[in-house]
């Protein structure tokens, strides 16, 4: 059942867009600029299955509150997880989830350091998070705690942040 309403609304979402001119097509996918060839693309989406898969969040609804809200607030990495530059090497702190989150050391060149952390920059014209809905500034105090009894969540205080994880 979610399949199919996902589907439904993805495809509705994607025909308005073409509708309003805010599709661009380029190279191969150029002719899909003309309405008649665009519809004959879309119309065999629905004669498939999608797959969407969801499940609960681990720790439910509060937990993912309290991590988007960590998440947010911190850059891609951090000072103290620089640990070094030498001979064309950055040496970066890491946790690995799968062996009981044990810090572990990865020395990375610089090409590849910086394409994993330019993963992390916006698109021009994009907003974080933070500066958006019941994150933003001015409405955090209020609409926070308002998200918390909504889901019938307890509000633990904010964990100290640490000073070096703005600085990147």
């Amino acid at each position: 059942m979610l399949s199919r309403v996902f589907r439904g609304k993805f495809v509705a979402g994607l025909k308005r867009a073409f509708q309003d001119g805010q599709l661009r097509f380029h190279g191969n996918l150029a002719l899909l600029a003309q309405p008649k060839i665009f519809a004959a693309w879309v119309r065999p989406l629905f004669r498939k299955d999608w797959v969407v898969y969801a499940k609960r969040p681990f720790g439910g609804p509060q937990y993912v509150l309290q991590y988007l809200g960590r998440y947010t607030h911190r850059v891609a990495i951090s000072n103290h997880r620089l640990l070094s530059f030498a001979d064309g090497k950055v040496t970066i702190r890491w946790r690995d989830s799968a062996h009981n989150n044990k810090q572990k050391l990865l020395p990375l060149s610089v090409d590849e350091f910086l394409r994993r952390f330019l993963l992390h920059l916006l698109p021009q014209g994009f907003v974080r998070i933070r500066n958006f809905g019941f994150l933003a500034n001015r409405r955090r105090a209020t609409r926070l705690p308002l998200c918390f009894h909504l889901l019938g969540a307890r509000q633990d205080p904010p964990a100290q942040q640490d000073p070096g994880a703005e600085a990147g």
